[in-house]
């Protein structure tokens, strides 16, 4: 037995954010090629998501749940509608507007969600790493039957 190894630290504590960090950097990785020829990023999809998911969405809302502002989520939309994928009927500057996906915006969120079911089962599926198949385990049951909340129920309930 020698003692070279003895005053070397163990290994570090798993700290969780990092380790979720370093995994969300490989699931965009990931993703980001997979979107790439339906001419798609990351925070696009997103966008697209949200749009469909929530009826009716308003730029403040969408800002929130994409973690952006107002103004980018406006430029953005902007961006979605000159690509035929969404459709903005704003009534006037300042006035509520309803953010709906086209026919084409959802074909291509749908074969968007094919690209993404193939990644998950890259990354988290049968012959994915088992601790990631665990922390994808975890997530589906840190989400089971929730739905999001939108800003105009929170308030309602208030």
């Amino acid at each position: 037995m020698t003692t070279e190894n003895a005053d070397r630290p163990g290994p570090p504590v798993t700290s969780p954010s990092i380790v979720l960090l370093t995994l969300a950097r490989r699931i965009e990785t990931e993703l980001a090629a997979a979107l790439a020829p339906l001419d798609l990023t990351v925070s696009r999809l997103g966008l697209l998501g949200h749009i469909a998911g929530v009826p009716g969405v308003s730029f403040s809302e969408l800002a929130r749940m994409s973690g952006t502002t107002v103004q980018s989520v406006h430029t953005a939309v902007k961006a979605l509608v000159a690509a035929g994928l969404v459709r903005d009927s704003t009534a006037r500057a300042g006035s509520a507007s309803t953010i709906e996906l086209t026919p084409e915006g959802a074909r291509l969120l749908q074969a968007a969600t094919g690209v993404v079911s193939r990644v998950d089962d890259l990354l988290f599926g049968p012959e994915a790493d088992p601790i990631q198949r665990r922390i994808a385990d975890a997530v589906h049951a840190a989400f089971a039957g929730v739905r999001p909340v939108r800003e105009s129920d929170a308030r309602r309930t208030s």
